[in-house]
């Protein structure tokens, strides 16, 4: 666990919060991929016990209740999506905690029928420990979901609507980006390959349901592609997938 990543990046993320309000939540699994009405990826989620892992401004664990979940956990590095998060869910009751994912802060073990993530896992800085936690946390038969960039989308560059390789897939450092956002917040991210999430969910004690290179959604159906080099463009989405979905369980 790095903490000198993990305080950088909570200060940059308090600046640039404003910007995820209600983004990158369900029922999208992230830009132009396929929706959870698609992909249907949680079972009945009538009175199961949920925790969400990075829960932003807490959209996701809003669209929980509203499918029937009894108890609504959400953990996020930022104090400021926190407090976006408890005005979101500010008629329920939710269980809300500022700390970083890869922190033991002795949630219940063995308690959650759910535990997810949406465009958020990417971030932290100890994939294994974070990996081991969540399955400490699931009750056995009890499942975990989550949602990031492609492993390889973030080399995948366009120039005039050519896509190329930029730089190497097999190079698992970090980038920085001292602009997060538009922003003075500067972040760390993690680059890490689509086997190293497999194994460590393996190591980890899971069991792997379900592998998911997302296509473009049916929203998109009629939406007219443009030429474009922007990091996420549905030019770019119709030819190479955003994003990665991965269900894996506690057997």
């Amino acid at each position: 666990m790095s903490f000198k990543i993990i305080e950088q990046n909570k200060k940059s993320w308090d600046i640039v919060a404003h910007h995820f309000n209600g983004k990158d939540a369900l029922p999208s699994y992230g830009p132009f991929a396929q929706t959870e009405k698609e992909l249907r990826l949680f079972n009945e989620l009538t009175n199961k016990k949920v925790l969400d892992i990075g829960c932003g401004s807490g959209h996701s664990l809003l669209y929980m209740s509203e499918k029937g979940a009894k108890e609504l956990w959400g953990v996020d590095l930022s104090e400021n999506q926190i407090k976006t998060a408890n005005e979101t869910l500010k008629n329920l009751a939710a269980n809300l905690f500022c700390a970083p994912m890869e922190e033991d802060i002795d949630l219940p073990k063995s308690y959650f029928d759910i535990v997810y993530s949406i465009y958020a896992i990417g971030w932290t800085s100890d994939l294994a420990s974070t990996f081991e936690l969540i399955y400490s946390y699931l009750k056995p038969s009890g499942y975990f979901v989550f949602s990031w960039d492609h492993p390889l989308y973030a080399h995948m560059k366009s120039q005039n609507g050519q896509i190329y390789l930029d730089g190497s897939y097999q190079d698992e450092g970090t980038t920085t980006y001292t602009n997060f956002k538009g922003e003075e917040a500067p972040v760390v991210i993690p680059r890490r390959k689509m086997s190293t999430y497999i194994n460590e969910l393996i190591k980890a004690g899971f069991t792997i349901d379900s592998v998911i290179e997302s296509d473009v959604s049916t929203n998109y159906n009629s939406t007219k592609e443009e030429l474009s080099d922007r990091y996420y463009s549905l030019y770019k989405a119709r030819k190479f997938p955003t994003t990665m979905i991965i269900k894996a369980r506690k057997i």
